[in-house]
């Protein structure tokens, strides 16, 4: 039987991909899109009403490419449509592209290479408050931390409002916790509002008093939108600034605490990049490669083939891109980590219109980070009494991860 000859029923599966029973050990969840993946390109989960998942690197990169037929709206299969859309993300071209072009300068190479003196003071502020103890709670000491201050820092609000951010993103994206579906889903929304309201607040402060940061950027300049060159409303702004808060946060967060894992799996590579912090980028390279953080979404917006499977106009699909950047068609020994690994053409940042805004700004905090950590401690290691508590979602992560080391004297 060849793949176009398959039907829906030969592909179907009981995924859920937010079963957190699949979050841990860390590579559970890779095992289950590996065998999504040598099931087909394209296969059906019955999870959220039904929706297809695209696991492979050819098929994923053609969904990408095609906003026409693939919309990013919805983008979450658990979404609350009273809450209205992230923009520009679940907004298609040609209505995503004026808001891409506002974004675009304040991401840009050069703009992020002048925050790199101040990624590198905050990265080791953080390392400053556990060096010594020989110990760490390393995601809320450092790999949460480290995101959510660049982020305050990129739009100048205050940084000791970070720990609304911590509360508020973790409900949007894992809603309650032990909750039933409709709590969580209410609990999403009550949280999204209260950080829209934030929003609105420092959107009318800087209004009044605007800097030179990208927050009043955003407020103080005209965009070419569809209906002419106009400023962007208080809604488009706070939806934006939304985003940016969401996609920066929990995926730079994951990658952070999968680099030690990974590093700590295998100690002769983390003292090659030890011996040699300039091979530092192409390791941060894998590392995004071997973990993908995020399991974006799409739908249908016409009858079409993908992979084989009819899919119907309408439908939902969630794109795999863990399993694409480990597809062996593309990647030699793909489930390696190989810190030298050229060329990476990893979609770890996704393609096409909605690639990853945020990819420089990512790219730098975990080259700093992971430049300073290993220059300062080490020698660390997990605890293996209380090991990593990882979580499954859409955006995919780490919660928890204790780990230790030689304090630093």
């Amino acid at each position: 039987m060849t793949t176009t000859e398959r039907s829906r029923e030969d592909v179907t599966v009981d995924f859920d991909v937010y079963d957190q029973s699949i979050a841990a050990p860390i590579d559970r969840f890779q095992e289950r899109a590996a065998e999504l993946a040598a099931k087909g390109p394209v296969v059906y989960s019955t999870a959220y009403g039904g929706h297809w998942i695209v696991t492979r690197y050819n098929e994923i990169h053609e969904v990408l490419r095609d906003a026409e037929t693939f919309s990013s709206y919805p983008n979450n299969l658990v979404t609350n449509e009273a809450f209205g859309k992230f923009i520009p993300i679940e907004l298609d071209p040609p209505e995503h592209t004026g808001y891409r072009k506002a974004l675009q300068p304040l991401f840009g190479p050069a703009r992020m290479k002048k925050l790199t003196d101040e990624i590198r003071d905050v990265v080791n502020d953080l390392i400053d408050g556990f060096a010594a103890k020989g110990e760490a709670e390393y995601i809320s000491a450092f790999a949460h931390e480290l995101p959510a201050r660049i982020f305050l820092a990129l739009m100048d609000w205050p940084i000791e409002d970070a720990p609304l951010f911590t509360e508020a993103t973790d409900v949007v994206l894992f809603g309650k916790p032990g909750g039933t579906e409709e709590e969580s889903l209410e609990a999403r929304g009550i949280a999204g509002m209260q950080m829209l309201g934030y929003f609105q607040k420092m959107v009318d402060e800087r209004r009044a008093n605007p800097g030179d940061d990208v927050t009043s950027q955003l407020i103080h300049t005209e965009v070419e939108m569809q209906d002419g060159l106009r400023l962007l409303t208080d809604e488009e702004l706070n939806r934006m600034f939304f985003l940016l808060l969401i996609a920066g946060l929990h995926t730079v967060q994951g990658s952070l605490a999968w680099a030690i894992v990974h590093l700590v799996n295998n100690p002769g590579q983390r003292q090659d990049i030890i011996d040699d912090p300039d091979a530092i980028p192409t390791a941060v390279e894998e590392i995004l490669r071997i973990e993908a953080a995020v399991v974006p979404g799409r739908r249908a917006t016409r009858d079409v083939e993908l992979g084989g499977m009819k899919i119907s106009e309408g439908e939902q699909l969630i794109l795999m891109l863990c399993s694409a950047n480990r597809d062996g068609d593309e990647f030699d020994e793909p489930d390696e980590l190989d810190l030298t690994r050229k060329p990476n053409r990893h979609l770890a940042f996704g393609g096409g219109a909605h690639r990853c805004l945020g990819s420089h700004l990512a790219r730098i905090e975990l080259t700093i980070a992971l430049e300073e950590l290993h220059r300062r401690i080490p020698d660390y290691e997990l605890v293996e009494s209380d090991p990593p508590v990882f979580h499954a979602s859409q955006v995919r992560g780490c919660v928890r991860m204790p780990i230790r080391f030689t304090p630093e004297s």
